[in-house]
């Protein structure tokens, strides 16, 4: 948990909030909790009943109570499980259910009586429906109601199905999905044409009776909702803000979710005698130039008093200096052409096949240019995120190249059928099925000729990528199996071959059980393995970020100016992505813009903040933070 000085800092916060050092540390005290109150009503007879949510979020809670379960025999016996929401129509086999995502998460491993375990029936006719949601919430007031429903936080504020507009008193119903939320799936379900319109859903009222609410947040993607949630006033457009008059909820979250929370991110707003030391000083001078329009050696006492930061005037009486001070270390951060690695050996880990170009394409352009060993590593093949239509596209092309080029051999030949049998594959696949494994190398061979193709825009060639292919990914679907020794020793033999002076990694860690997350894990794990070795000093990791997100100004360890040009040849280097272009797979939630325009705004933004801060003014900027560990 956070240092006890910020606890005075809690006064805006509507609901109590733990926040914690990572994910992982989130979910195992949230599974504590969980097993603490059911061990307390079975030593006084009583069953607990459990409401649970499902999504990415809860993911780490359910894996760290069957641990519990394995492991120091936590008796499960005594739960009496609901779930809280199903898409309608779905069947209970379906791959999106949420009835198979408990069952094979938590339910089938550990020991509740499977008569103790409720779902909505998300198979019935419409006009079974409304018996249905009134019989389910009636087998919750016979359990007594919900002695602890287990809630994750959704990106539109949701609980449950219960989506923006929904009132804190409405029960279990069937309800339309809102469009943000289908955005938000729509990985999950190969697009979002195929994510069912309805939802069957628990209603607010039924979780607000609970005896006991808990809510869990993790990644920096979830900060914004939770600073409304906790903070602002309730308000039916965001659901979860309705817990707010619930007399025992409570928040459990990681320092990134937590991150927009005032104590968090302007403690000195809330915090009384807060220990100032030169750190949060350099974050409240780069605020206060932002909230105050004025470039950092503009700053004066009078605006630091109007912004409630007396207590920083104390602690550094001479205010010229220290701004001074922060406006030198950003400016000697910003690091040109020369100020950049030169003729070193650098590592760039691509979590995906464009994150290269996308996230750190001016950098990458500048390494070459100062005549680095740059070895692109691309971490996953990518092949999930391939419409059919692309490969469709290839085939056809393949197939006309062989009967211009008069080609009738046994191979053309082994090739139609192949071709013949992954478009009947197509014909008759459903959403969520796993393509056929040679669609699949041909929908990863796509993204890596791209790849290659994006990497000699910046004057690299196919020699200088590896294509590790890492075993965790390859599933033929969204979900991807946890790190295992195999990732691991993949890019251990990758460090110990390449010996780098620099690593380039992928520090968007927002999903705990995302790609990048998932990659920047084994990529650590190798790293501590390889530093142990007393043959090389260990390199210099640089933290990149990607297409939805980027390193605030004061988190920064590196920025580096892009030109006009510079931002040109990036996005070249993106368009070669083609089948990324236009209408990649999985675009992210909540934004319409393609690859590229993200990027660029992403860049020039970054400029545009150090400008106005009275730094040097430049078309674009990249920006890193940098370490020795991860």
């Amino acid at each position: 948990m956070r240092h006890h000085q910020r606890r005075d800092g809690t006064r805006r916060e509507k609901i109590p909030v733990t926040i914690f050092v990572d994910p992982v540390r989130t979910c195992q005290q949230v599974a504590l909790h969980v097993v603490a109150t059911i061990r307390a009503r079975a030593e006084r007879g009583r069953r607990t009943a459990l409401a649970l949510s499902t999504g990415s979020t809860c993911i780490g809670v359910y894996r760290e109570m069957v641990r519990l379960h394995r492991e120091e025999a936590v008796d499960f016996s005594t739960v009496e499980a609901f779930c809280l929401g199903e898409y309608y129509p779905m069947p209970p086999a379906g791959l999106q259910s949420c009835r198979r995502y408990l069952r094979e998460k938590f339910l089938d491993l550990v020991n509740i009586p499977v008569e103790q375990v409720h779902f909505l029936d998300s198979s019935l006719a419409p006009t079974e429906v409304d018996a249905h949601c009134a019989e389910y919430d009636g087998a919750i007031r016979q359990a007594g109601g919900f002695d602890l429903a287990l809630l994750s936080i959704g990106k539109s504020g949701q609980i449950a199905f219960s989506e923006p507009g929904a009132s804190a008193h409405v029960r279990t119903r069937l309800v339309t999905l809102d469009g943000m939320l289908r955005k938000i799936v729509a990985s999950a379900f190969y697009g979002e044409e195929n994510v069912p319109l309805e939802a069957l859903t628990v209603g607010v009222r039924t979780i607000l009776e609970a005896k006991e609410i808990l809510f869990i947040a993790t990644g920096e993607h979830k900060s914004s909702i939770v600073r409304r949630v906790v903070e602002d006033p309730r308000d039916n457009d965001v659901v979860a803000s309705h817990v707010q008059a619930h007399p025992n909820a409570a928040l459990y979250a990681d320092a990134a979710a937590a991150w927009q929370l005032t104590r968090e991110r302007t403690p000195w707003l809330v915090v009384r005698d807060l220990k100032w030391d030169l750190q949060l000083a350099r974050r409240a001078v780069i605020w206060l130039s932002g909230a105050v329009g004025k470039a950092l050696l503009r700053l004066e006492a009078a605006d630091f008093h109007a912004n409630r930061l007396h207590g920083l005037l104390h602690a550094f009486p001479d205010i010229e200096a220290l701004c001074l001070r922060v406006f030198e270390d950003l400016r000697k951060s910003i690091c040109y052409l020369d100020g950049l690695p030169k003729k070193e050996r650098a590592i760039l880990f691509s979590p995906h096949p464009d994150d290269d170009v996308i996230s750190m394409g001016g950098m990458l352009d500048k390494l070459v240019r100062n005549g680095n060993e740059v070895t692109v590593a691309y971490m996953t093949n990518g092949s999930v995120a391939v419409f059919d239509a692309d490969l469709r596209r290839y085939l056809a092309f393949v197939e006309m190249s062989l009967e211009e080029l008069g080609m009738t051999d046994a191979s053309a030949e082994v090739f139609r059928a192949r071709k013949q049998q992954i478009l009947e594959s197509f014909c008759h696949k459903k959403p969520g099925q796993v393509d056929l494994a040679v669609a699949q190398k041909l929908k990863a061979s796509i993204r890596c000729a791209e790849a290659i193709s994006g990497i000699e825009v910046m004057g690299l060639s196919k020699e200088h990528a590896r294509f590790l292919d890492l075993p965790f990914y390859r599933t033929g679907s969204p979900k991807k199996r946890p790190i295992g020794q195999a990732d691991v020793r993949i890019i251990y033999e990758l460090l110990r071959q390449q010996n780098p002076h620099h690593l380039f990694v992928a520090g968007d860690l927002s999903d705990p059980h995302g790609t990048h997350r998932l990659c920047y894990d084994a990529i650590a794990r190798a790293l501590i393995r390889y530093n142990r070795l007393k043959d090389h000093a260990p390199p210099r990791v640089w933290l990149y970020r990607g297409a939805w997100q980027e390193w605030e100004i004061h988190q920064a360890s590196v920025f580096v100016p892009m030109s006009k040009a510079d931002m040109a040849r990036k996005i070249e280097a993106i368009f070669k992505h083609e089948s990324q272009k236009d209408r990649a797979m999985f675009p992210g939630a909540h934004d319409e813009r393609e690859f590229w325009e993200r990027a660029r705004d992403r860049n020039t933004g970054t400029a545009d903040r150090l400008n106005r801060l009275g730094l040097p003014e430049f078309f674009a900027a990249e920006a890193f933070v940098t370490t020795y560990s991860l």
